[in-house]
């Protein structure tokens, strides 16, 4: 196994030099950089923007750029410094990777713990009312862009808050300016987990709503195709109670699609998770990546993009993984 996961890293090596050479190209050929701002500022001197072209390596070739920035990535972990705000890039893009890890880690959870079960229940109870009203969400789900539905959502918090008189669900942010009259920064550490969880009641709903449905429809029509196979026939005529079959002779098999299926999801919530942050003022990747692309931050764009590859790369070795566990046929050497 573990011979296994090495190798799949080492093939993985061109697909991340690959991904990294085109969205290394594709930045330098925007016209400008960071430094043009100063060009058009007359109280700085020529000589100073040299400097500071010179002192950020600017002033190289585009491959002599990427080069040195690749070869600090690969053996040394460093991402570059940041154009814009004069620091080691992974200072500026940590906190808002970490912010964007919150909602992903608790959408991913909430899509799997609803959706599978929702999608049993549709097949074992085919065309009744409960399945028609669960298909006819799930369709609504995936109809709806997930930034209009956030429209929405804020909209149904201020109202629920007029309503009632206090703020029962929060407005956007991340967290409060103060907690029970305390500061944010000065509150207990375990206050500010439950603040920020309350902050992203919204976001994790309205992130996770498309997933969710599109899951649903998968698993209730997987669930429906293992259930018309033999062996669950053959299960049922033995005897084995209907719970069992279900759960363990069906479920098992209907799921190896979804678990296939894992490899783009950590990735896809982030992206997904991008009009959201925007919308409801949750200060992740995606408004971090835009004022970068703003200030034309060239190495706080690539490293925000080499962890959303890595992320890939992860997810792919993870649902490989789970395959082989959820399905004893495939096996590793």
């Amino acid at each position: 196994m573990w011979n296994y996961i090495a190798r799949r890293f080492l093939q993985l090596i061109p697909t991340f030099v690959g991904a990294t050479i085109l969205a290394f190209v594709i930045i330098q050929i925007a016209p400008g950089d960071a430094i043009t701002r100063f060009e058009l500022d007359p109280t700085v001197e020529r000589e100073q923007i040299e400097r500071l072209r010179q002192q950020f390596g600017l002033d190289q070739p585009v491959p002599v750029q990427y080069a040195k920035w690749l070869s600090g990535v690969l053996f040394h972990g460093y991402l570059g410094i940041s154009l814009d705000y004069r620091s080691d890039v992974w200072s500026v893009i940590r906190q808002p990777i970490l912010n964007s890890m919150v909602l992903v880690v608790l959408s991913t959870l909430l899509i799997f713990a609803v959706a599978i079960p929702i999608g049993v229940y549709s097949a074992v109870r085919k065309y009744s009312l409960g399945d028609r009203t669960l298909t006819f969400l799930a369709f609504f789900g995936l109809a709806v862009p997930n930034f209009f539905f956030g429209l929405i959502m804020l909209y149904f918090a201020i109202w629920v808050n007029d309503n009632v008189g206090r703020p029962i669900l929060p407005i956007g942010g991340m967290t409060s300016q103060e907690i029970g009259g305390v500061p944010y920064l000065e509150a207990p550490w375990w206050q500010r987990t439950l603040d920020v969880l309350w902050h992203s009641i919204l976001p994790v709903i309205v992130l996770s709503t498309s997933g969710m449905a599109g899951l649903v429809r998968i698993m209730r029509g997987q669930m429906l195709e293992v259930l018309s196979q033999d062996f669950v026939r053959t299960a049922r005529a033995k005897g084995v109670a209907e719970r069992m079959v279900i759960y363990k002779h069906a479920l098992r098999n209907a799921v190896i699609p979804i678990v296939a299926g894992i490899g783009g999801l950590l990735p896809g919530l982030i992206a997904g998770a991008g009009l959201v942050e925007v919308v409801m003022a949750w200060p992740g990747i995606t408004p971090a990546f835009l004022q970068a692309v703003s200030a034309i931050d060239i190495y706080v764009i690539m490293g925000l993009i080499t962890i959303s590859t890595f992320l890939l790369i992860i997810g792919n070795l993870i649902s490989d993984l789970l395959l082989a566990w959820v399905d004893p046929r495939i096996r590793y050497n």
